[in-house]
């Protein structure tokens, strides 16, 4: 099956009409152009649904810091204009007082991040700090009456506010440099820090004054040392998502997993309840030892609705909207026979309904769930001349409305709006000019029998205008996405961008393997035990449909590249299809497997995509898929990538992979980042690692 997506954004821009000496040719796209694009996201909608306000973070062309701004535009539509701009520096997180009348952020102004308000009902009033906490400001939630505020950060277990005179963490006792940590630490490191026990993410309800300022000394939702000890919001990715008011205001929920010896194994996250009074919090989901979070309570605080996975030590399992009614304590599955996980969860305003994002054959759409049977709805809300693509941050208005953000592999995000029963119309236009100077490309779908003859799906994007050429001049990239459970659908994404690598002559071949999501939780689940098996099979065949429906893909004249396990895949290719491409690059993968189940800090994902062994209990779990095993095999040119503050990863697993190509006498390159974690994000390293793989792709691919 073949179907072409438009991902025609910027041309679409680029054929106003302009006199003809005016017109510019349209040029590829560019590193550079991937790094300065603006950056937009966190939309916020006024109590009365007339204004958005959204940040945006843009790229200086020539020295290359980011700054982070807000900006107001109605939601009827108009130019976006800056609104509570302090001058050298950032503000982030926007969020509006329940009256309206104000709007909080976070800045860094103060020379630490904190809590700052504008008085909007004020013409011309000028932002003022809120907060002066001891520790950063890392996220903030409003309450229901406008008259409190969760504020969280990272302080000691003991500090009974948002910041002590002592970090708390015991892991530095000195007089030396070095780390000390003791029996039953739990996690050493995590992602790409360096653990601190005794200190962790806190969050505290304070209130707040007739000014809007913070005011009294606030009360800890974990409690009294000695309760519940952990990170709320969770870490590392966790957020406001993780934190939510009770609809009196008087309450407030929260996602948080207990640290001790064994958190590196557990994924058991739990839903908890603090009355606000600096008591023990209570658990609602201590029945169920795999994942709770997302709580989101309904506008009449009848319910409380959350998501939760069944297996634990299983982070990958599907995501089952729970409802809790906070009244009789009865629990139901609303979306128990959907075959979908949730990404994130919003309430109607009515409360009638659940507002739901999940993934969908390589698209991330927003669904309507009925509260009383269940139902699930698909929302038609994509823009004119747009597939879903990837929507997010959805807020559903009053008026039966939404705003959200969008993206494809054509535009990064941009804010919208889909006004009832009617397509979404964009509210923001941050890299419309820079996009429409662009030259397009096309992205087409397809589908064939992969391993064991089920459906698989992926993608193709070209430069436009190559599609149905018969001449084999483009040469190929077999991009693999990471996880492995993941996908790469219709979006955008500033690392692995498949319309950049297009720009440069390529056509970019990408196949959701088995593992994916997307498509159901058993396809998910396929890939446990088996990362070199139907992974491996699906990319054979899905690159032969992906040429066989291409006439213009050159298949003799192939590169392919992945991170995380995309890299463990070319590092897999390198043992058991060595002979297919003229060269791979490979970044973040794992080399020796045996290595890993020791060097990684999740160890409750090693362990479970191993059968729920560890590596002394049953070594023939990890040794099967092992790429050090068959380094013998290895011929293909590999340009190996890593950051040394992957702890997820560890950097020596990219050393590993070098020094045996090295041996081998492979041709071989290594590109380390000393500051970079499993992600390369600042932007000098970004274009590094974007003109290194250009290069090598260009020397074996454009000799």
């Amino acid at each position: 099956m073949i179907k072409t997506s438009a991902a025609l954004g910027a041309l679409a821009f680029a054929l106003i009409a302009i006199p003809a000496a005016a017109q510019v040719q349209p040029r590829a796209m560019t590193p550079q152009d991937l790094v300065t694009l603006g950056r937009v996201g966190s939309p916020t909608v006024s109590p009365d649904g007339t204004w958005v306000v959204f940040q945006q973070t843009d790229t200086d062309p020539a020295s290359y810091k980011r700054t982070t701004g807000l900006w107001r535009v109605p939601v009827k539509g108009g130019t976006p204009e800056r609104i509570a701009d302090l001058a050298d520096a950032s503000e982030t997180s926007p969020a509006f007082s329940p009256d309206g009348k104000r709007l909080y952020f976070i800045s860094g102004k103060s020379g630490s991040d904190q809590l700052w308000v504008i008085d909007l009902a004020q013409p011309g009033a000028a932002p003022v700090q809120a907060s002066s906490f001891k520790t950063d400001v890392a996220g903030f939630s409003i309450s229901p009456n406008g008259q409190r505020v969760l504020v969280w950060g990272d302080v000691a277990r003991d500090c009974p506010t948002l910041g002590c005179d002592k970090s708390g963490d015991t892991s530095q006792p000195g007089p030396g440099t070095g780390r000390h940590y003791v029996d039953g630490t739990g996690f050493v490191r995590h992602w790409d820090a360096w653990e601190t026990p005794g200190n962790y993410s806190r969050t505290f309800a304070f209130g707040l004054d007739s000014q809007g300022k913070i005011s009294g000394d606030g009360a800890a939702l974990d409690g009294p040392p000695g309760t519940l000890t952990g990170d709320t919001p969770t870490k590392p990715m966790g957020g406001g998502e993780d934190v939510a008011w009770a609809a009196d205001s008087n309450g407030a929920y929260f996602a948080a997993r207990q640290a001790d010896r064994n958190e590196p194994r557990s994924t058991n996250v739990d839903v908890w309840h603090s009355p606000l009074d600096g008591t023990a919090p209570h658990n609602l989901t201590a029945a169920n030892l795999a994942t709770d979070t997302l709580p989101v309570p309904s506008p009449d605080g009848k319910w409380l609705a959350y998501t939760a996975m069944a297996r634990p030590v299983y982070e990958s399992d599907r995501l089952v909207v729970q409802l809790l009614n906070l009244q009789t304590g009865e629990r139901r599955a609303l979306t128990q026979g959907w075959d979908r996980s949730i990404g994130s969860m919003a309430w109607s305003p009515d409360g009638k309904a659940l507002i739901v994002t999940a993934e969908e054959v390589l698209d991330n759409p927003v669904f309507r769930i009925d509260l009383a049977s269940g139902k699930v709805t698909r929302l038609k809300l994509a823009p004119k001349g747009m597939g879903d693509g990837h929507m997010g941050s959805v807020i559903p208005l009053k008026n039966g409305g939404f705003v959200f953000t969008r993206d494809g592999v054509a535009n990064p995000a941009e804010v919208y709006v889909a006004d009832k029963g009617k397509q979404a119309r964009a509210l923001s236009h941050a890299n419309d000019a820079q996009l429409a100077a662009l030259t397009p490309v096309t992205t087409t779908r397809f589908s064939f029998k992969g391993a064991g003859g089920d459906t698989v799906w992926g993608q193709v994007t070209e430069p436009a205008g190559a599609a149905g050429n018969s001449g084999g001049k483009l040469p190929v990239l077999l991009m693999v996405h990471g996880g492995p459970q993941g996908s790469f659908g219709d979006s955008w994404s500033f690392r692995w961008n498949p319309r950049l690598f297009a720009s440069q002559g390529y056509a970019v071949v990408s196949v959701d393997f088995h593992g994916s999501t997307g498509y159901g939780q058993a396809f998910t689940d396929s890939i446990n035990r088996d990362w070199g098996g139907k992974p491996l099979e699906d990319q054979q065949l899905g690159l032969a449909a992906a040429l066989a429906a291409h006439p213009e893909l050159d298949g003799g004249n192939a590169c392919a590249l992945g991170a995380s396990y995309g890299g463990y895949i070319m590092n897999w290719f390198e043992g058991q299809w060595a002979d297919r491409f003229k060269c791979l690059v490979q970044h973040d993968g794992v080399f020796d497997a045996r290595a890993m189940a020791y060097e990684t800090e999740e160890l409750w994902f090693d362990t479970w995509e191993h059968g729920g062994k560890t590596y002394f209990e049953a070594p023939e779990e990890y040794e099967k898929w092992n790429p050090v095993n068959f380094v013998a095999k290895w011929q293909t040119p590999m340009l190996v990538i890593t950051g040394e503050k992957d702890f997820r990863i560890p950097y020596t697993q990219g050393l590993a992979a070098f020094s045996a190509l090295q041996q081998r006498g492979v041709p071989s390159e290594l590109l380390a980042f000393p500051e970079e974690n499993h992600w390369v994000l600042k932007p000098k390293d970004s274009l590094q690692w974007h003109q290194t793989v250009f290069a090598w792709l260009a020397k074996h691919l454009k000799p």
